[in-house]
């Protein structure tokens, strides 16, 4: 069955160009187009599309409100597409958090093949399972409260990996925030281009009551930290000298770099202490395998379950190959991991 697919833009040479962009395959159908948010949201509830392409600068309701209304009342795979979403503005962060699905730019001129990227992104958007989302206000005041007091209790893991993908914005958004203060210290890969991930650790350090920065080459891995992979550059321990963060440009492992493999992979051989692995949303199955070297080697191994992943891939297949002793709803990951 074709994706149907509902165009939201207020120009109408941008909307002709979208609908250029797919109407050449057919597992792809647009069903609609909106040139405003009323139009829109009458046209989400008529045609029920199982994909939305949403600009930013839209009259009446900014996009990225009506993406809000759209993720708490109807969810619905986003795809942003807009001049203000470009890798790394403040503006793609923020419709990530909120449960869009993918954030692309407008190209900066009019050509026959723009847009090359959508349709794979709209397939995948229509196999997602987007979730309702929780009030953003409620978060903000959970994150602002007093950080509660954490007694360090003998199965503490000493070091965490997280590994996650599509979704995986909104999911580590909302799983650092249940962190305490004084957590063990935690790597994170999460498949971004370069330009993302220096304004996602800034928002992440924002929500998170330990300390969240880009990792740095031969940095120390310390209490208390989380250590995000920098776009395009692999993450993994070296333990010469203390526990330190490795970073290498070597090839794309599971087609990606950084790769959550690597990261695992690297807990596994050069870890002597007790580690947890976790793996959370995301297409394919990069981190399954190296999360089975780490359960191995006596970690305790979590994987994000179905219900609660926006695409439940990576962590489907680490279940399945047994990598995973667990599967557990997002927000229970974190009690789990500190109880």
């Amino acid at each position: 069955m074709a994706a149907r697919v509902l165009v939201v833009d207020d120009s109408p040479t941008m909307r002709a160009l979208l609908k250029h962009a797919l109407s050449a395959h057919s597992d792809i159908e647009v069903v609609g187009e909106a040139s405003h948010t009323q139009e829109a949201r009458e046209k989400i509830k008529l045609l029920d599309p199982d994909v939305v392409t949403l600009d930013v600068e839209m009259p009446g309701m900014n996009g990225l409100a009506f993406l809000d209304k759209i993720m708490r009342l109807r969810p619905t795979p986003v795809i942003m597409v807009s001049n203000h979403t470009a890798p790394g503005a403040s503006a793609t962060i923020e419709a990530l958090e909120i449960g869009a699905f993918e954030c692309i730019a407008k190209p900066s001129g009019v050509h026959g093949n723009t847009f090359e990227a959508l349709p794979e992104l709209i397939r995948e958007a229509a196999a997602s399972r987007p979730q309702i989302a929780a009030s953003r206000d409620a978060s903000a005041v959970m994150r602002s409260a007093p950080a509660a007091t954490h007694d360090r209790h003998a199965n503490w893991p000493d070091l965490i990996g997280i590994g996650s993908s599509t979704g995986g914005v909104e999911a580590l958004i909302s799983l650092l925030a249940d962190f305490p203060a004084d957590c063990p210290p935690t790597l994170i890969v999460q498949h971004l281009p370069a330009s993302f991930t220096t304004s996602f650790a800034a928002r992440l350090d924002r929500v998170c009551r330990a300390h969240v920065a880009e990792a740095q080459h031969g940095g120390a891995i310390l209490p208390g930290h989380v250590y995000l992979a920098p776009g395009g550059r692999h993450l993994s321990i070296k333990t010469t000298g203390g526990l330190r963060c490795h970073l290498t440009e070597d090839g794309l492992v599971q087609g990606h770099r950084p790769s959550v493999d690597v990261l695992f992979s690297s807990i596994a051989q050069s870890f002597e202490g007790q580690a947890t692995g976790i793996i959370l949303t995301g297409m394919g199955r990069d981190g399954a395998e190296g999360l089975l070297q780490m359960r191995k080697q006596g970690a305790r191994t979590m994987a994000q379950d179905e219900a609660t992943s926006l695409v439940y891939g990576m962590p489907r297949v680490a279940w399945e190959i047994g990598a995973a002793q667990v599967r557990l709803p997002l927000g229970k990951i974190a009690k789990e991991t500190f109880a």
